[in-house]
């Protein structure tokens, strides 16, 4: 082979590798964020965190895993669909979220609940509205209107039959058509006539090809189990983490999360590679005796979920934080959580709409220092400076992904 000939492969190599570079620096370049940041941003108080978010206006922006889509982006678009997930990897979110559930054959498919499907889809329009566990019951002078179709109704076949909707149900309806058209004022239909509904498996496809990876939520079945008696709760959570390994998804990828303890527990046991990263969704806030303040409330203890396996909890974001001479900062409950040795993961930013009243549920622990949007930013500041959480979960990632770049976090 002559000189000039292997000159001309080496160079021709270096160029493709060239390409190739700036391909990928293009693919992570290609985060967009819209006016939203910038618009939080200029709606905070002044002081230092808004000065340092400001500098980072002409800073270029890449996907964080710190940045979390909570069931895609569904402040705009209806929540798992191809088309939410896609905008929550368009706005860098690093990792995006599945609630998996099943269909009555047995099928793993991507809902927030398993009987959600008359709020986030348009089955009450179709003729499987004839399937659902509950048919639409009109509102009455003492009742509110009602239905309740399960993803356990249909099968997976029925089920791709159907479009995704914002989540919403109009509780004075007098018919089908005015229950669905129920959305919160601080979301929009504008996106939503097209709501391309996924199965699990066809989530993960999507996500490879959009960089993302992956935190599948086994959502409680509101069916009795075993299903048909002989689908048994661990055989459910088993076949959630099998499509990861049929998809030769690397488990450092996965976050499987879930509310029931013995889900992650079954994990940590049967598939230890993914559950070293199994999330605890702690919902004690549902027992009006526990508080995030008091740790004798507490069952199980940050020291017992530890010495279990578990490496990963998530609470709402208000059990996180409270207040001290006006400020935001971290609850017994974060501080004994990060002494244990446990990992933070919390939910949701960006579901709460306008936040001058102080910002409802996700933001009862410190309510009487929230008076505008811009405080989110001081939300999460604390959040990340003070209680060291791996990530937020968010209805609208460029919030979470403009702050994490900001503060270089990967």
């Amino acid at each position: 082979m002559s000189r000039m000939i292997l000159f001309s492969i080496v160079l021709m190599i270096s160029v493709l590798e060239a390409r190739a570079v700036d391909a990928a620096e293009q693919v992570e370049q290609s985060v967009q964020l819209g006016p939203r940041p910038y618009f939080l941003i200029e709606d905070m108080d002044e002081g230092e965190l808004k000065k340092k978010l400001q500098g980072c206006l002409k800073k270029s922006v890449t996907k964080s895993d710190w940045s979390i889509g909570h069931r895609g982006a569904p402040l705009q678009f209806p929540e798992h669909t191809r088309e939410s997930y896609s905008a929550a990897s368009l706005m860098g979110a690093g990792i995006i979220e599945c609630d998996v559930t099943f269909t009555k054959d047995r099928h793993l498919v991507c809902r927030h609940a398993q009987n959600d499907l008359h709020t986030t889809t348009n089955i009450l329009a179709t003729p499987l509205a004839a399937k659902c566990t509950a048919g639409f019951a009109p509102a009455n002078k003492t009742t509110e209107a009602s239905a309740e179709c399960r993803t356990s109704d249909i099968t997976l076949a029925e089920f791709k039959t159907l479009t995704g909707k914002m989540d919403a149900a109009n509780k004075s309806a007098a018919n089908p058509a005015d229950f669905m058209n129920g959305t919160a004022s601080f979301r929009t239909d504008l996106y939503a006539n097209k709501g391309t509904l996924l199965t699990h498996t066809q989530s993960i496809e999507l996500l490879k090809s959009l960089g993302a990876r992956f935190a599948p939520e086994l959502k409680a079945p509101s069916v009795d189990m075993p299903f048909e008696g002989d689908f048994t709760q661990e055989m459910y959570a088993q076949k959630m983490i099998d499509e990861y390994k049929a998809a030769g998804v690397d488990p450092a990828d996965v976050y499987p999360q879930s509310f029931n303890l013995q889900d992650i527990l079954y994990w940590i046991k049967n598939e230890p590679e993914f559950g070293k990263q199994a999330v605890y969704l702690d919902g004690s806030y549902q027992d009006d005796r526990w508080s995030p303040l008091n740790p004798s409330t507490w069952e199980p203890s940050m020291a017992a979920l530890k010495s279990m396996g578990v490496n990963f909890i998530a609470p709402p974001l208000w059990v996180l934080v409270t207040t001290e001479n006006g400020k935001i900062v971290p609850s017994p409950y974060a501080m004994q959580a990060r002494a244990a040795g446990l990992n933070i993961i919390t939910w949701t930013l960006e579901r709460s709409g306008p936040l001058a009243s102080g910002g409802g549920w996700y933001f009862q622990s410190v309510k009487d220092v929230i008076n505008n949007d811009g405080d989110v930013f001081n939300l999460l500041h604390v959040l990340h400076t003070d209680v060291g959480v791996k990530g937020v979960f968010s209805d609208w990632p460029a919030t979470t992904t403009y702050y994490a770049n900001c503060m270089g976090l990967k």
